[in-house]
This record gives structure tokens, C-alpha cells and sequence, in this order.
């Protein structure tokens, strides 16, 4: 039985009272093409969400778990991350986006996705679903529709995002609104995507639309997340502001300093974000805009899809808490045993058999390549709404009028080069020798070799839809025309010694944040350096004490904070030659390389390769 949305007039009853033609046009359009057995329209009541929670259970995308509010979705096997190879920008014959982004000629790729959709939701429920990036009736404010036949990606959508059928009955035919099209394809007895050969994910920034189709893993579905991101990097360079992979917090009380940080995967993002001493507004994207002279930012989402491996009680408590408590969570790719979640990493004892990603589990079962299973995926993950944590700081999160930005932080994984924390000397030298050159060390919870340094500059390299060298101009723009741009700050928590040791503590982080608000308040000075303004010892013993009750040693600090310029020059070399193999890089940047570089040459003329902060007070 195929569906029309004249079959369901209370539907299309919710669908008239949003006065947009193209709307119109598009849904319709979707609702022919995926033939379902039936059409429900989310409104922004609590009615149509619970429809929609109420749906993945009955649908068996969903199971309950013991603890109230708590549910489990499994992904396929093979449907665990986002999908690289079958994830493309759709683009005009000719058009050259760069290296680091993969494309498709837009009319061959658009024909060949409508192809695999074409009647992908037959038998099943089709959701159409209204959210908005960032907060309503503000200068954020981008409004999003999601279908999708998948109950457990609408309702994720609904725990992450803003509702947003009212914004766009407010706008009405203004509203300039991105579209995501997505169909799970046929399912299998364990109700997961079964033709993942056929899975395909397109971008096509041109009509601001995302199709999804033969895949339910929460990255290359949940429309508004990381799809959202390409959509909102391009319309970011466009109009002359900023769309970022950043968490967004808040350092210190009511009246302390806002900065958005940008990580690599493993650098200590989410840990930074959801420290206990400061206030969370987000954990992972933020627009940034440039209001009246001042660098304003918001939280695009308001939830956490998060990464469950390795949380634990002792490195994680604001996590842990709200893991356990009764409140709506959607745990995925997780073991269960007895209603509970288990995941690798959680610092308590993990049952022998459950249920996971493979089906039945047992310690020891392998997979058909005869490699063994572990208990929950590496990329198993959380679904919840940031009101639950207590370190939320609400009044950001929710305001319009976005928070004043007082500083950017950028931090990767280094065993040998970058002290913990410094300061840039003007925009132009932290976007260019922080930002674009930031680089992290590969672990051994990836895949290849360890130890790797891999080029990711901005944490954005796997979600930049424009060409780079576009996307660092407008980033130079963009702080030049503010009356005082935010401070730039670089990290780097994961510095070791010749032995290998590690040279900071995990809560160490705590005093580098607190420097740095300090810094932006202009309440300490700071040692100028080649490389940017470091730390006075003084000032860091005295938030060591304060904040964590430890004695930090001018020895610690030394060996913390030498200038190594070996490991630096070698660093600029590197980028030198990346960068020189694109087109259209801002002269800005190679400026700003070979001036740094002489610096460090006349310093170690001076003093040799690896230089005491001392010598620079």
C-alpha cells in the first residue's frame, strides 16, 4: 500500500498552516518518491514527540533498557561510522573543490540516489520533522527539515535539536531552510539497514539538500549533525562568518570568559568541554557571527551525541552522572546484559554474554574475518540532551543574542613539539600557526600506523565543503573586522618526555583554561616568545594551588614549557609543504610561517635548540 499525504489530512493539515511553496514542493516531491505505507508530520508538540519515542519501540529500532528513559538501538555490523567512500559533495562538471574533499558531478549523482530511494519506504512510516540550527527568532537561526522513515533518527533529531514547525510557520514563504532526505532501505530481522553495498550519502550544497539512503549509523543520518555542517561551512563563507567543529563553554562564574575550542577526534575535546570547574553551553559545533563588532556564538545543536568508549566515574563524573540517571538517553552499539549498558573502557566489570552490534555476544565470539568482537563498538555512542547536566550553563545555551567569544582554543595530540598552553601574537599569526596547523598523532584506537601526525586543520579537514584556501581568507576576514578579536590560544595536553612520560596531568587542563581566561581579562602578563606569549611560572603555580591543591615546581615548568625548535622549525616545514601544493592559499599564511621561522632561528642563534621560558622574562 502506497501513501499520499491527501490519504492523511490531519497531516496535511499541519503542512498548510506553513505558508512555503517550495516546502510544499519538496515534501511532496519526497513522499512520491519513497511511497510509504503512512506520512506523520512533527509539530513542535510534546503530543507528536512522544508519537515519535513511542514509534522506535513499536518499530524495533528502539529496545527499553531497565533504567526508566533509557533505550538501546543497534546499528548493522558493517553500519558503524560515517561512510567516507560513499560520502560525496555534490558539484558542477568542472567544479574543483581541493584534495581533501570528495566529489561528484551533481546531475549524475542526484539521478543515481533518486534511483536507490525510489520507493526505499515502502511498507514503512515516513516522518516529517521541523528543527532549527542554532536558537529560534535570532540571527542564527537556520531552519532544517528532516524525512526520514528511520523512528530512531527522528527521534534522536528530537533529543538533539531545537523544534522548529513554529519558526517555520513564522517565516513562512521567507524561510531559506535546508532539506535531509533519508530512507534506512530495507531492513533485516534485527530491523538494521541491510543493502549497505548500496549505501550512499550526497551533499549538494548548491540546493542546500542532503540525501541518505541504505544506512541508519547516527553520522550519516541524523541530518542536522555533521551532513548539516557541510551545508553550514558553505553559507558560512558565503556571508563572512563562521561555522565551526568547536565546543563552546564558559571559564569561571556568571561573568567568566566564553571560548570554543576546536579538536581533533581523541585531543581532548569533550573532557575540556565537560571539565567539572567550568560551564558547558556545547560539545561540539557553534556558529560565530560577527554582531555589531563583537564575536558572538551559539550552540548549533541542544544535545550530545557523544562517543561512550573510555567514559568512566573517575576521568569523567558530569557523564557519568547523567548516564545513569532516569532520564531520555538512546545508548547505541553499547553491550547490554540484564536491561543495563556495558561499553569498553567504563571501569567496571563487564558481563561474559549480551547483546551488541553482532547480536548475541559472548566474550570471545569473532566475526567472519575471525577477528574478535569486543564487547561495545569503538564508536559506540550516547544520545541525550544537554539540560540533564549540571554543569550546563542554560542562560548561554539558549540565548539569542549568542555569547560574547573571548577566545578561540585549538588543540591536538603532540608527544614533542607544542608547549601546554600559549598564546598567538595577533589573529593573523594564532589562525595561520595554531588553527591552519594544527595537526594530531594517531593512536592505537585507529586504524594504521601509531603515532602518525595527521594534518586536520581547524578540526574541520572531514567536513570541509569548501577549498581550504577559501576557508582560511574568510577566517582572516572575519577576525580583521572586529573591534577586538578573541584571543587564539593553542594546547596541547598530550606533550611526554624523552622517556615517553607523560608531562601533564589530565586535570591539568583546568589550570590552562583558567590562564587563559585570565589572560583575556588582561588580569595577567605573560612572556613573549617566538611562538607566542607563554605562561609566567607565578601565575600557574598560583592556579595549580588554588584550583587542584598541587605544588607546581619552576622545574615542571620549565621542561613543560621549553621552546623546542628542532621540533618547531620541522613543524613549519611540514605545513610549508602541504600548503604550497594547493591553490589559492592566502599569502598571509606563508608570511606568517617564515616570520615565525626566523624567529626561531635568531633565538637559537642566541640561545641554542631547546630554550628555558626563563631566558624570555
Amino acid at each position: 500500500m502506497r501513501a499520499t499525504l491527501r490519504d492523511h489530512p490531519g497531516e496535511l493539515e499541519k503542512l498548510r498552516r506553513i505558508d512555503n511553496p517550495d516546502l510544499h514542493r519538496f515534501v511532496s516531491w519526497a513522499v512520491d518518491l519513497l511511497s510509504p505505507e503512512r506520512v506523520f508530520v512533527a509539530t513542535d508538540s510534546e503530543e507528536d514527540v512522544e508519537y515519535i519515542r513511542k514509534r522506535a519501540l513499536e518499530s524495533g529500532e528502539e529496545k527499553p533498557l531497565a533504567t526508566p528513559g533509557h533505550t538501546v538501538h543497534f546499528d548493522g555490523y558493517y553500519d558503524q561510522a560515517r561512510d567516507k567512500e560513499r560520502t560525496a559533495i555534490l558539484v558542477d562538471e568542472g567544479e574543483d573543490l581541493g584534495p581533501y574533499i570528495r566529489t561528484k558531478e551533481r546531475r549524475e549523482a542526484v539521478e543515481e540516489i533518486v534511483e536507490l530511494m525510489r520507493g526505499a519506504s515502502r511498507g514503512k512510516e515516513l516522518y516529517i520533522c521541523f528543527f532549527v540550527l542554532g536558537p529560534p527568532r535570532s540571527v542564527f537561526t537556520i531552519p532544517a527539515l528532516q524525512i526520514t522513515d528511520s523512528s530512531y533518527v527522528a527521534h534522536s533529531d528530537f533529543i538533539l535539536y531545537r523544534r522548529g514547525y513554529e519558526e517555520f510557520v513564522r517565516q513562512g514563504p521567507r524561510a531559506r531552510f535546508m532539506k535531509f532526505l533519508h530512507s534506512a532501505g530495507e531492513l533485516d530481522e534485527r530491523k538494521t539497514s541491510r543493502n549497505i553495498d548500496k549505501r550512499r550519502i550526497y551533499i549538494d550544497l548548491k540546493e542546500e539538500c542532503v540525501y541518505s539512503v541504505n544506512t541508519q549509523y547516527g553520522g550519516n543520518t541524523i541530518g542536522l549533525k555533521k551532513l548539516a555542517f557541510r551545508l553550514t561551512i558553505k553559507r558560512a563563507v558565503d556571508e563572512g562568518w563562521l561555522s565551526e567543529h568547536m565546543a563552546l563553554f564558559r571559564v569561571g562564574k556568571m561573568d567568566g570568559v566564553y571560548l570554543t575550542g576546536a579538536y581533533p577526534s581523541m585531543c581532548g575535546k569533550t573532557s575540556t568541554a565537560m571539565n567539572p570547574f567550568e560551564s558547558v553551553v556545547g560539545d561540539d559545533l557553534s556558529f560565530i557571527r560577527n554582531v555589531d563588532g563583537v564575536a558572538r556564538a551559539v550552540n548549533v545543536e541542544k544535545g550530545v551525541f557523544g562517543i561512550i568508549q573510555g567514559v568512566n566515574q573517575d576521568d569523567d563524573p558530569l557523564i557519568w552522572e547523567v548516564l545513569h540517571d532516569p532520564v531520555e538517553i538512546i545508548f547505541s552499539n553499547v553491550l547490554i546484559s540484564g536491561g543495563r549498558p556495558y561499553w569498553s573502557g567504563m571501569g567496571t566489570e563487564i558481563p561474559d554474554e549480551g547483546e551488541n552490534h553482532s547480536g548475541k555476544w559472548w566474550r570471545g565470539k569473532k566475526d567472519e574475518a575471525g577477528v574478535e568482537i569486543p564487547p561495545s563498538h569503538k564508536n559506540a555512542r550516547f544520545t541525550v540532551d544537554l539540560i540533564h547536566f549540571r554543569n550546563l550553563d542554560r542562560q548561554g545555551l539558549e540565548s539569542r543574542e549568542g555569547v560574547e567569544v573571548g577566545g578561540f582554543v585549538f588543540g591536538g595530540r603532540d608527544k614533542d613539539t607544542w608547549p601546554p598552553v600559549r598564546e598567538s601574537l595577533s589573529w593573523e599569526h594564532g589562525v595561520i600557526t595554531m588553527g591552519a596547523s594544527l595537526e594530531s598523532e594517531t593512536t592505537a584506537a585507529t586504524l594504521g600506523k601509531e603515532g602518525v601526525r595527521q594534518f586536520n586543520p581547524m578540526a574541520i579537514l572531514d567536513f570541509l565543503s569548501v577549498p581550504l584556501g577559501e576557508y582560511l581568507r574568510n577566517y582572516l576576514r572575519f577576525g580583521r573586522e572586529l573591534k577586538r578579536p578573541p584571543k587564539i590560544f593553542a594546547v596541547n595536553y598530550f606533550l611526554k618526555d624523552s622517556e615517553g612520560r607523560w608531562l601533564n596531568q589530565k586535570l591539568d587542563k583546568v589550570v590552562w583554561l583558567r590562564w587563559m581566561a585570565a589572560r583575556v581579562k588582561d588580569l595577567v602578563d605573560a612572556v613573549k616568545t617566538p611562538i607566542g606569549y607563554l605562561p609566567l611560572h607565578k601565575d600557574l603555580r598560583e592556579i595549580f594551588m588554588e584550583f587542584l591543591g598541587k605544588k607546581y615546581s619552576r622545574e615542571d615548568y620549565c621542561v613543560q614549557f621549553t621552546i623546542r625548535v628542532p621540533e618547531l622549525l620541522q613543524k613549519i616545514e611540514r605545513i610549508e609543504r602541504i600548503y604550497s601544493s594547493l591553490p589559492n592559499i592566502p599569502g598571509e599564511l606563508f608570511r606568517e610561517l617564515e616570520e615565525e621561522r626566523g624567529r626561531l632561528e635568531e633565538a637559537r642563534e642566541r640561545w641554542g635548540d631547546y630554550i628555558s621560558p626563563f631566558n624570555f622574562c
